[in-house]
């Protein structure tokens, strides 16, 4: 009890409100200036990211319209091809050819791939859809290496398209095994990517136009020359070779070559040169020739087999005609067998060559 009564009238001194206070409230006060100063600066930080940015991406457009006023394909190394279409920031999409035009390359379809994707950025360049948005550039092998190495490219020519933001997408990688490299078929596939209709003008060409007077100023000329004895023109073999001929180029494909333009010949993977397409859907120019020469050398040996039925002839030129007629169309038939077969994968048929 005592102890208590001692404790009792015990005076506690403490501190002031106010004693506390200040201290912490120095403290706020310099805990907000920072955090005040960071974000200023952090935010004049990004501005000038910001502003370096813009001034980088302006300094990219500017070059390239300047290598554009020039010519409208630019000719790229594998440095600016690194600066000007794989690196950021960009707001213009790069249509880039991939080529190999030096002779020693021996890339004998590169040359018409680069005259028909010189033809489309020409249009491109005088057409009313022209805009620094999107631009056409070329990738020689001699003079960009590595930017064929960083593209994994081991074959020319070759069109990607390198949009605005992204990197390039399988459809961004034209097929021009399906399609061909004609100025039409470029435009076509740059519409798909780009939506920017691209109308291709070709300059003209009347080399059609002269064959065509020269032949009709030769056939007038034989009429004339022969207006006493026209039984030529009542001639049943001629018509029939006209028409025979004909009917020839129309199954051997001449008409689609005409449309969608497929290269003459291909470079293979492993260095030669291939003349017959691996697909059923695409062809080349010089295998259109091939199967018209191998149709012809069928209806050849049908026309031989034909004659031989001709009771009125020798009987031992008929054993010729049927010998050499049999022979012709069934080894030509298995060849033009064999090379369908060859095209279109799992077809079962086959005829004396597997």
């Amino acid at each position: 009890i005592h102890f208590y009564k001692r404790l009792s009238h015990v005076t506690l001194t403490l501190p002031s409100p106010i004693m506390f206070s200040f201290p912490l409230l120095l403290l706020s006060l310099l805990i907000c200036t920072s955090c005040v100063q960071a974000r200023k600066g952090r935010d004049a930080s990004l501005a000038h990211q910001d502003k370096a940015d813009v001034s980088s991406l302006n300094d990219k457009v500017q070059q390239l319209l300047d290598l554009t006023q020039r010519r409208p394909v630019i000719k790229l190394t594998s440095k600016n091809f690194k600066d000007l279409v794989r690196s950021q920031p960009k707001n213009y999409s790069v249509v880039v050819m991939f080529t190999a035009l030096q002779t020693h390359r021996g890339c004998a379809i590169c040359r018409q791939a680069s005259d028909e994707f010189s033809l489309v950025a020409n249009s491109y360049r005088y057409s009313q859809f022209y805009s620094s948005k999107m631009f056409f550039a070329m990738v020689d092998f001699d003079e960009g290496s590595e930017a064929f190495q960083s593209m994994n490219l081991n074959s020319a020519p070759a069109f990607i398209h390198f949009p605005a933001k992204g990197k390039p997408k399988k459809p961004d990688n034209m097929d021009i095994q399906r399609v061909g490299f004609s100025g039409e078929a470029i435009a076509r596939w740059i519409y798909e990517r780009t939506e920017m209709n691209i109308r291709v003008f070709r300059p003209p060409n009347y080399t059609g136009t002269m064959a065509l007077l020269i032949l009709f100023g030769l056939v007038g000329g034989l009429v004339y020359l022969r207006r006493n004895n026209l039984e030529f023109l009542f001639n049943k073999t001629t018509w029939c070779m006209l028409a025979i001929f004909f009917v020839l180029s129309m199954l051997s494909g001449q008409m689609w070559n005409h449309i969608r333009g497929p290269p003459f010949v291909h470079k293979s993977q492993s260095g030669g040169v291939a003349y017959i397409h691996g697909s059923s859907q695409a062809q080349f120019v010089l295998e259109t020739y091939f199967v018209m020469g191998i149709y012809g050398l069928v209806v050849l040996g049908m026309i031989l087999l034909c004659e031989a039925g001709d009771e009125k002839a020798d009987p031992g030129l008929r054993r010729i005609q049927a010998i050499a007629g049999l022979a012709l169309t069934m080894f030509f038939y298995s060849l033009i067998l064999s090379i369908f077969r060859s095209k279109a994968g799992g077809y079962p048929y086959s005829f004396l060559i597997g």
